[in-house]
């Protein structure tokens, strides 16, 4: 059976399951070099400014092992972060046939890269975009850069329009790009539909919000980028009062941002939600926004779609373009202009049997965003290449 060796800093519950279902289906081998350290399982995250341990199984159903991660200063956040001295031999001892490295801006992972060049296949799997980028000399540099960093992939699996297009100007051509979707476990979201729709039911009846009224729902962390600013803003013009906006996260503008909202009874704030928690917390919502100045891509926007919610999403998203149709199932508006954002609003605020058709056709659309498709395409990939000696 051909052996895969999968590089990736630290278990997340994007994919552990995707990782489990390639091991449970067995048409090839693969094992996890996680090269934060087991510090990872439980760390601190700046961005929610708290310790986040995940209440879903991260490490089940799949080989995987840790590696000593020497840094002075461990973590994804920086190059130097991750730097493990025995990752290469490891990978060899375990003889693996191919290499699939997460991200390539850690100092372990580019070594990796590098030394198993036109030694065995190498594929690369990231979700950078090309959205956001304004200096003209930095676009230039980095691509001079970035091409040399993917001269070292044999493939790279991109996993939508905007990241397949990052990839095409940074070197890599269509014949070495391979769509693999961005997927959640679309099962976990959208199974058990009538519990988790009853539980929300009572959320929403604690919150004083009844069956009839129109909730926007925001989930994310508290800071610029993700921009609950701009969704206040413009929620706060409305003089409706059939309509509530429900903030859900932690981070360094929660105080700020509940002293804005201050008075307005409509406008409830929600504390960080474990993912247990997150098929309950959609169902409350009727509307899913994200106003984020810059997101790769948006993962939450796919869990929301399994849920049935219609979709308010900013055009600096990389996942608008592939998932949301405009009046299919919710709206794209123009990242910043809290003005678009109010007219898109406006469009969800009349009609909630509409909001369900919405809901309605975001279910169908994300049903083949799933780790089957996902694990298909990786399979066929690794035998391709090794049967063709690349």
């Amino acid at each position: 059976m051909i052996r895969l060796a999968i590089i990736t800093t630290h278990p997340i519950q994007y994919n552990a399951p995707l990782f489990k279902l390639l091991s449970e289906r067995s048409k090839i081998q693969i094992k996890i070099f996680y090269t934060w350290g087991e510090t990872a399982l439980n760390k601190f995250d700046p961005g929610f400014g708290k310790n986040i341990e995940w209440d879903i199984p991260l490490l089940n159903g799949y080989e995987y092992s840790f590696v000593k991660n020497i840094s002075s200063n461990p973590g994804s956040h920086h190059f130097s972060g991750i730097d493990n001295p025995g990752l290469v031999k490891a990978i060899e001892a375990w003889e693996a046939d191919a290499v699939l490295v997460y991200g390539w801006a850690f100092k372990s992972h580019l070594k990796v890269m590098r030394y198993f060049h036109k030694k065995i296949p190498v594929f690369f799997r990231g979700d950078s975009t090309l959205l956001g980028q304004k200096s003209l000399f930095k676009k230039i540099f980095r691509t001079i850069f970035l091409k040399w960093v993917y001269s070292y992939a044999d493939k790279a699996l991109y996993v939508g329009t905007h990241n397949k297009n990052y990839f095409l100007q940074n070197g890599l051509n269509d014949a070495q790009l391979v769509f693999v979707p961005h997927a959640v476990d679309n099962d976990r979201f959208s199974g058990n539909d009538e519990a988790f729709s009853a539980t929300a039911f009572e959320w929403r009846e604690e919150l004083n919000i009844s069956e009839e009224e129109i909730v926007f729902l925001f989930a994310a962390k508290l800071n610029d980028n993700k921009n609950a600013e701009l969704l206040i803003k413009s929620f706060i013009t409305f003089e409706k009062h059939n309509i509530h906006l429900i903030i859900a996260g932690n981070g360094e503008l929660e105080k700020h941002l509940c002293s804005t909202c201050a008075g307005y009874e409509n406008i409830h704030f929600f504390p960080f939600q474990n993912q247990s928690s997150m098929p309950v917390l959609y169902r409350v919502g009727d509307v899913f926004v994200v106003p984020s100045k810059s997101e790769t891509w948006g993962l939450s926007i796919n869990e929301a779609m399994a849920c049935s919610r219609a979709i308010l999403v900013s055009d600096t998203c990389g996942a608008a373009i592939d998932l949301v149709q405009d009046g299919l199932n919710g709206y794209i508006f123009e990242s910043g202009n809290a003005t678009d954002l109010k007219n898109k609003m406006h469009k969800c605020i009349f009609d909630k049997k509409e909001l369900k058709k919405l809901g309605a056709a975001s279910f169908n659309l994300i049903k083949d965003w799933n780790y089957m498709v996902a694990c298909k395409t990786i399979e066929a990939l690794v035998d391709i290449n090794n049967m063709q000696g690349e």
